[in-house]
């Protein structure tokens, strides 16, 4: 015995769908038991039947006198189970596969779709990343679905780590640097983890600071030179260099 599925029309929060057990016995056999759930026997005794199936329904159909031999149920897919492989973290370049299974009957379709509703490549249970990027990175979440229903899985998070990108370093204030004022050297760069940031000075071997500012609150002509900005995480390093030049201040005389 099997149970085929003739048309099924989504509602608002169940399906209406045609059911028709298909024998290879002898014609002889007229009547059919259809079974709800596992145990609720239905009053239709024909090949086919009209049910309204939700969720959580399961229905299958045996030949009247013969109940203990039903055939496989019928169902909607249940909730899906969504993976990430590998685990742990996740690096950018390397290859990522989400996975989504879910029992269904007929089998679930699958669809991809990232958390702004954007559809994916993928029209399968897995999706691939060959060599996953920094742009690839968020929250995706399986649909599964055949002519009974849809279930959708939890949101799996994907958290691309990246070594740092070249920083960009700027001065404040910008234009000429005037012996005797403050001046302000920032760095940033794109990176995750976030980056952690050192400065160094041409000639020198010791680091100046640590940190995203780097402040001298009074500059004097020998402040001058190549200033350095490292950006580093766990992935790895960058750095960028900028220049800065000290002048002395002008002496205004009153007569």
């Amino acid at each position: 015995l099997q149970v085929q599925l003739m048309k099924s029309e989504y509602k608002q929060n169940y399906t209406r769908a045609e059911l028709k057990c298909q024998s290879s016995c002898q014609p002889d056999h007229q009547s059919y038991i259809w079974i709800k759930n596992g145990w609720e026997h239905l009053r239709e005794t024909s090949s086919s039947v009209s049910v309204s199936v939700y969720s959580a329904d399961t229905y299958s159909c045996a030949l009247k006198g013969y109940e203990e031999f039903p055939s496989i149920s019928v169902y909607a897919p249940q909730l899906p189970s969504a993976s990430v492989s590998p685990s742990g973290e996740i690096v950018e370049g390397r290859s990522v596969t989400l996975t989504c299974t879910s029992d269904a009957n007929p089998a679930a379709d699958y669809t991809w779709y990232k958390e702004d509703g954007q559809k994916t490549s993928s029209n399968e249970s897995q999706l691939i990343f060959t060599s996953i990027q920094s742009s690839d990175s968020g929250r995706f979440i399986c649909k599964a679905e055949n002519q009974l229903g849809w279930k959708w899985s939890e949101y799996k998070h994907i958290d691309v780590k990246y070594a740092p990108q070249l920083p960009h370093v700027s001065v404040s204030p910008s234009g000429e640097i005037v012996a005797g004022s403050s001046v302000t050297l920032t760095c940033n760069s794109d990176a995750n983890p976030a980056a952690n940031y050192t400065w160094y000075k041409e000639d020198e071997e010791s680091p100046k600071v640590s940190g995203q500012n780097f402040i001298i609150t009074d500059v004097r002509p020998e402040h001058s030179g190549n200033y350095s900005c490292e950006a580093q995480n766990t992935r790895g390093s960058r750095i960028s260099t900028v220049h800065l030049v000290v002048v002395r201040g002008h002496l205004l005389l009153v007569t």
